[in-house]
């Protein structure tokens, strides 16, 4: 650990460890190609195609976030865990969101669009509560903002597209007349 970290792009590196700098590296690029792919994939037409596309590597990009972030927790838990938990409740939200959307079983379309959204929801705030105090425009808002404010957008766009997604529609009416 150094005792005056490195500063990139105005976020400070908490250490200079050549391993630490490495897997952040690529923890920050997948952290940005998952941003980008799960907001691809949420608003890309639903059903076969891109959405399925965008969703397949919103899946994999938060893996390898995932792999790395254990890494980086593992190097500095003391500062670290609480993200950890975070990003192990992300990826276990899009693990099950993923494997409704392959089962088709009942109920599938309501648990992948939630788990997916959920899996989005907990990913944001990991990275705003680490860095929130850094970024232009986060650092004038009050800490607690960057735990609930991903919460509060996304939760009702949850609930929206739950009420509104033609399968989603479709699985409660057949929920409600006792059709599979």
């Amino acid at each position: 650990m150094t005792q005056n970290p490195l500063t990139v792009g105005g976020i400070p590196i908490p250490t200079d460890s050549p391993t630490f700098l490495a897997v952040l590296a690529v923890h920050v690029i997948a952290g940005l190609c998952s941003t980008i792919t799960g907001i691809a994939a949420m608003l890309s037409r639903k059903g076969q195609g891109r959405h399925p596309q965008w969703g397949t590597l919103y899946y994999r990009c938060l893996t390898v976030v995932s792999l790395t972030m254990g890494v980086l927790a593992a190097m500095r838990w003391a500062e670290d865990y609480h993200l950890f938990f975070l990003g192990v409740l992300s990826y276990s939200a899009a693990v099950v969101a993923r494997k409704a959307a392959r089962s088709r079983r009942a109920g599938w379309v309501r648990l992948h669009i939630t788990g997916m959204g959920a899996s989005y929801i907990l990913m944001l705030p990991a990275s705003y509560v680490d860095n929130g105090k850094n970024l232009a425009v986060w650092r004038d808002l009050p800490a607690w903002t960057y735990w609930l404010l991903p919460s509060a957008v996304g939760i009702p766009l949850i609930f929206r597209a739950l009420l509104r997604n033609p399968l989603a529609v479709a699985e409660r009416r057949n929920a409600k007349s006792g059709m599979p």
